[in-house]
């Protein structure tokens, strides 16, 4: 658990990790490796443990539990509220539509799209650095993993 927490906090910010896993968590191991694997809080999946980064990929329920609980925002990307519909079905984030960016935010990092309004879009990896996001128009600004409609 406490492996687990301080792994949040690396990634997501000081003091989330303890918020984001209370002590009721589940966390699910691998039967082969013994190594965690997932996360789940009240029956619903979080976050997985990514074997290659050793860094959690979040689900769009984790992102929005990540992202209410987050005391300074970090690792989001603000886009256009008229792409929000492609955008909610699972395709990328492209430059021209970032709107804003957390500005500390670098290539291949877990990120959480959201809309003018602050809702959780979609979850995926920067694909750029967040301040090549605000300045390029043209290419690929987050590659999404998952998008909040997506089934």
């Amino acid at each position: 658990m406490e492996y687990a927490r301080k792994i949040f906090d690396y990634q997501f910010g000081e003091k989330i990790g303890e918020k984001m896993l209370p002590d009721n968590v589940n966390i699910v191991f691998s039967k082969r490796t013994g190594r965690m694997r997932y996360i789940y809080l009240d029956g619903k999946l979080l976050a997985a443990l990514n074997p290659m980064t050793g860094l959690f990929t979040l689900t769009i329920e984790g992102a929005r539990r990540a992202f209410s609980l987050m005391g300074r925002k970090r690792l989001w990307v603000k886009i256009d509220d008229s792409v929000v519909p492609f955008v909610e079905e699972g395709n990328d984030v492209f430059a021209k539509h970032v709107v804003d960016a957390d500005e500390e935010i670098r290539p291949r990092e877990e990120v959480i799209v959201i809309d003018g309004s602050e809702n959780v879009i979609a979850v995926g990896r920067a694909l750029l650095s967040g301040y090549e996001m605000k300045a390029f128009k043209k290419g690929v600004a987050v590659k999404v993993r998952k998008g909040r409609c997506e089934r």
